[in-house]
């Protein structure tokens, strides 16, 4: 994206800054919003990484530098006045915001007012711990983590629950829910092709973007298998404990010990 005329087309205030919503590129969710100069939008567009802002500190915010939750950007909009961009998003770790929930819009307005509705995915002490640690390893540190992924797999089932109830236009999650097993099915069918052709590129290419292709693809049909499970009110956790219960055993004494 050498030629940025495009650039040109987005109306940034007097401060030289535009608001830019990330969005959730499957459930569509608002996961956050902040402020992008030139400098950040171009940025994000080439690197296809959320590159913000931040009025603070006044400096460019790669998101995730400090946290290791980076934000893959899949889509840039532009609305009809030019003056706010929308991003779709994937978001690594699965939490946006610095209190550690998936989105920094965690409150609603009820009755009593301002409720907090959304679960603590991480204490962000522990998301902050080490700002000094390389934020790749950050990531990969954060990605191993069994605690984390026992947290995550845990909001996921859930957010299944939640979703399986909710208004089919509420989110992408309540209107596979709303559409039925066969198009939930149809949905596992489709991330399982994508899975095996991302992997046959990576094999065959092996290069950054394949690999990252892979992740994705895995990723997604993981969350698919997962609203699949939901749907028949089984929880992550007991794949877990089935993990767990073949540690240690042979593929065959594992195969063996199955009741047919």
């Amino acid at each position: 994206m050498n030629n940025l005329q495009w650039l040109d087309e987005v109306k940034f205030n007097d401060q030289g800054l535009v608001p830019a919503i990330a969005q959730h590129h499957q459930t569509g969710r608002i996961l956050m919003v902040a402020w992008m100069n030139r400098e950040a939008l171009v940025l994000t567009a080439e690197k296809m990484q959320a590159v913000y802002y931040s009025r603070s500190r006044q400096k460019l915010w790669h998101k995730g530098e400090e946290s290791g939750h980076f934000q893959t950007v899949y889509e840039i909009r532009l609305d009809c006045d030019a003056d706010v961009i929308v991003l779709q998003i994937e978001q690594h770790g699965g939490i946006a915001c610095h209190t550690g929930r998936e989105s920094c819009f965690y409150r609603k307005l009820t009755a009593n007012g301002w409720e907090i509705v959304d679960t603590q995915l991480k204490d962000p002490e522990q998301i902050y711990n080490n700002k000094t640690q390389n934020t790749h390893t950050a990531v990969m540190s954060a990605s191993n983590a069994e605690s984390e992924q026992v947290e995550i797999l845990s909001y996921l089932g859930g957010m299944m629950r939640e979703r399986k109830a909710a208004d089919p236009d509420s989110s992408y999650v309540a209107k596979l829910y709303h559409k039925g097993l066969n198009k939930i099915l149809e949905k596992v069918g489709e991330e399982s092709v994508e899975t095996l052709l991302a992997a046959k590129d990576f094999a065959a290419l092996n290069n950054q973007d394949n690999r990252n292709d892979l992740v994705y693809e895995t990723a997604d049909l993981w969350f698919h298998t997962i609203v699949m499970l939901g749907y028949f009110d089984l929880e992550p956790q007991l794949v877990l404990n089935e993990l767990a219960r073949r540690q240690g055993l042979s593929g065959l004494v594992e195969k063996a010990s199955r009741q047919h």
